[in-house]
């Protein structure tokens, strides 16, 4: 294969399981990719980590074999965009470039006793858009600068964004230190409405502002790329679900998209102006574009803790099945689920309950419960999640939602959850002929930054849907389903 000189954006798509390497094309198709799965690190209940240096070495070889495939080196490509897990810490020493601790992923729980102390859940809400939580970074951060005791200012912060950038980039000989106003969003460090760190925050956590990374805009030329990526623009960075919402051509008010991954995200597109959410939902910005004085654009998100986490518990823990593709099969063996609910509350519960104390309950088994129950139980588990997530949107913007809800993801592959899904919000569910949204969406906007793509009408002209799923239920069954759903999720609840 041929590719000509910078006719190919590089999308790196650093997940909370594995990293990709795709190569896209002006017409949005993916010419080459690779991927990685990385080790999931469990010290102690509750406790989630990743090898930074592991997720690095992943990410470079994805590029390398990505490319070989394709016959291309760098000189093929425009520019490089990053989509990454959101919320995940990195703590490394300025002068040897090594991780002090293991990056803290954003499942992890240790956090708890700190929020407990913090007390007022809301308390920097009004500001960072985001409820005191173990969820966001800023506690990450805390604990890991507490543990180390070494002095900060040798040391240096970023989500997994600003760790591949600054290794990416040079590491300890230039490397860029750097994050974007998404990923920024979310360590509930960042005022939302002036996107700079906040300094009443940092010292109310005693936070020293050395360590944190510049805040840049999510398409911009943040530096120039080594090794592998030798002069390529490292051009783009965004959170995955909001690279997600771009690659879905989200780009207006009252757009939205949800990803099915480990989790589950759901994103509405709100405009210019952040919505405050009094439903337990998060308030959170989709992106900006352009330099420091152009627009930010803001969205309210919904986050699942688990979604195909729990499809990877039944096939790893349970035995269950034996591959994930084979859950839909075992489920669609029996009609229904036979009145059993799963809550999967591995590590609480995320929006809009915000409970750390609930654990993964199975309710209502009887007998005749089999495996297969089990299974249907499972994935009906992620569509009730979400219905939580749009009943909340709706409530927070005092309107009913779109009539369609665009998805993406890995789960979309399992057509029994998308009909369920349907089912149970009362409204369509979209796949694009494209379903890898989140590496799209870091393309596109790396495109944008070096002008491989002119505009988001461009963009828009190339978006099209390939599978769409009607309702098929009654407003009773639906109404019934959602009653025994929310009857397991207080049941759940309390348990630490």
């Amino acid at each position: 294969m041929t590719q000509a000189a910078r006719s190919l954006i590089a999308a790196i798509d650093q997940g909370t399981t594995s990293s990709r390497c795709l190569l896209i094309d002006h017409s949005g198709h993916v010419v080459a990719s690779h991927q990685l799965e990385h080790r999931q690190i469990a010290p102690r209940p509750g406790w989630v980590e990743h090898d930074p240096d592991e997720i690095l070495e992943r990410v470079r070889t994805c590029a390398r074999i990505a490319m070989r495939e394709a016959g291309v080196d760098a000189n093929a490509l425009a520019a490089v965009g990053i989509s990454n897990q959101r919320e995940t810490t990195v703590v490394w020493h300025r002068r040897t470039g090594r991780p002090v601790h293991p990056a803290v992923v954003w499942q992890d729980t240790r956090t708890a006793d700190a929020v407990a102390r913090i007390g007022d859940l809301d308390r920097f809400r009004a500001k960072t858009g985001l409820p005191v939580s173990t969820y966001s970074s800023a506690l990450k951060l805390q604990w890991i600068l507490d543990a180390v005791d070494r002095d900060p200012a040798e040391l240096a912060f970023g989500t997994v964004d600003t760790w591949l950038l600054w290794n990416l980039t040079g590491g300890i000989d230039g490397g860029v230190h750097a994050t974007d106003v998404t990923n920024a969003s979310r360590t509930m460090l960042m005022d939302l409405t002036t996107c700079e760190w906040d300094d009443e925050i940092l010292d109310e956590l005693g936070i020293p502002p050395s360590v944190l990374p510049e805040i840049r805009s999510s398409s911009d030329v943040y530096g120039t790329g080594v090794d592998d990526f030798a002069g390529v623009p490292m051009a783009a960075m965004l959170g995955d679900q909001h690279a997600a919402l771009f690659g879905q051509t989200c780009f207006e008010a009252g757009k939205a998209k949800c990803t099915y991954g480990t989790g589950a995200f759901m994103l509405m597109h709100t405009g210019i102006t952040p919505v405050a959410s009094s439903h337990g939902l998060i308030t959170t910005v989709a992106a900006r574009l352009g330099g420091r004085d152009a627009p930010t654009t803001y969205a309210l998100e919904g986050s699942v803790a688990v979604a195909g986490a729990l499809v990877q518990w039944l096939r790893d823990d349970l035995g269950i099945i034996d591959s994930a593709d084979e859950i839909e099969a075992l489920a669609r063996s029996v009609p229904d689920s036979g009145d059993v609910v799963i809550v999967p509350a591995f590590s609480g519960l995320f929006a809009p309950y915000w409970r750390p104390d609930a654990r993964g309950t199975i309710c209502g088994l009887t007998r005749y419960t089999t495996k297969a129950h089990i299974a249907r139980a499972s994935l009906e588990a992620t569509a009730y999640q979400v219905a939580d997530l749009a009943e909340a949107m709706a409530a927070d913007l005092g309107t009913p939602l779109p009539g369609e809800l665009r998805v993406d993801g890995g789960m979309t592959r399992n057509g029994l959850l998308m009909q369920t899904q349907a089912d149970i919000l009362g409204s369509a569910v979209v796949v694009p002929e494209m379903t890898e949204t989140t590496a799209l969406g870091a393309a596109y906007a790396a495109g944008l930054a070096v002008g491989f793509w002119d505009d988001l009408d461009e963009l828009r002209s190339m978006s099209s849907s390939t599978r769409r799923w009607e309702p098929r239920i009654t407003g009773e069954e639906r109404t019934n389903a959602l009653a025994r759903w929310h009857h397991g999720v207080e049941r759940s609840l309390g348990w630490v």
